[in-house]
């Protein structure tokens, strides 16, 4: 990493659009530095009035679905449409050596070298599905820098869903057809969650299976209620390789943001997402204090050995001697 500077040589970068001091920045957000913390606060603080601006996409998908080619195809596509785009790829980091292959920018040639378009791939870092908190403060970074089409890109099916349809405005669901038990071979949990889902790489001889399996998908949405009445999640096909139906998919979002307005329900999704977010972090905070309080501490590694205990009267033991730590 280059030479860390003061907060307001990021935030006056970051303004002008410069995306060397933009990645800078996210490098700070994404270290665990305590002194990398501290300045990545200051200069989110500084940037939070220039945020909020941008339509957040959040897209999932199994393995091999073809996630990054969709994202150049669909990401293309978004920049003819006027917009600048940033794409934060989340790379699946090793449990072990907590190395990860960052691969996507090299897989997205066509996008990477257009100047109205920004990749980030991001190791997870073993972070709960993958997804940490930085990809929420990246986010915020990149709609600073003027970004206004943010894209998050998550590992797979999993935990991280969850967290990223919390940050974003729209959840689409990628989807292979002639692949096995479509239905049986992805959580129902993430079905409902999405706004959308879209059969990929539906061309050649797959364009029959991909119509057939979408027919099978929409049934199956149909039972799924939604709390945003202004909008019912939608089903089609595309082909990122022959560049078909990826216009559409550009035109269903634009339908959705119109009709979330006109609903109210765009801001107030927002803002529900920023208190569970500010809860989220709370937790995390707070369970961060209570393991690494060294009473504590030394009571979880020995209770780790015991064989019979009784949780809930032990969390209590626990508890309250944190707290009694707390009011020394």
């Amino acid at each position: 990493m280059a030479a860390v500077r003061d907060s307001k040589y990021y935030v006056d970068g970051i303004l002008s659009q410069d995306l060397g001091v933009l990645s800078q920045a996210i490098t700070l957000i994404e270290s665990t530095r305590a002194d990398h913390q501290v300045l990545a606060q200051a200069i989110l603080s500084a940037l939070m009035p220039k945020t909020g601006a941008s339509f957040r996409l959040g897209i999932t998908g199994v393995p091999g679905v073809g996630k990054s080619t969709f994202i150049e195809s669909f990401g293309m596509a978004v920049i003819q449409q006027g917009h600048r785009l940033a794409v934060l790829a989340i790379d699946p980091s090793s449990a072990k050596s907590k190395g990860s292959i960052l691969g996507d920018k090299t897989r997205m040639e066509k996008l990477s070298a257009s100047d109205k378009a920004y990749i980030r791939p991001s190791p997870s870092a073993g972070y709960l599905g993958g997804v940490a908190r930085a990809s929420y403060q990246s986010m915020l970074l990149c709609e600073a820098a003027g970004f206004d089409f943010i894209m998050i890109e998550t590992v797979g099916t999993g935990q991280s869903e969850i967290t990223v349809a919390n940050m974003t405005d729209f959840f689409l669901l990628l989807m292979l057809a002639g692949a096995g038990d479509e239905l049986q071979g992805i959580k129902r949990g993430i079905m409902e969650m999405a706004d959308a889902l879209i059969i990929t790489k539906a061309d050649g001889d797959n364009l029959a299976k991909a119509k057939l399996a979408r027919a099978e998908y929409a049934q199956a949405m149909h039972l799924f209620q939604t709390d945003e009445k202004a909008w019912i999640p939608r089903t089609g096909i595309c082909s990122a390789l022959q560049n078909e139906g990826i216009d559409s998919i550009y035109q269903m979002l634009r339908e959705y943001k119109n009709a979330a307005i006109a609903n109210n329900q765009f801001t107030q999704k927002r803002n529900a997402q920023q208190y569970d977010l500010l809860m989220s972090i709370i937790h995390t905070q707070m369970m961060n204090g209570f393991q690494q309080n060294a009473a504590i501490a030394s009571q979880l590694k020995y209770l780790k050995e015991q064989i019979h205990f009784e949780p809930y009267q032990k969390a209590q033991e626990l508890l309250a001697l944190y707290y009694s730590t707390l009011a020394l």
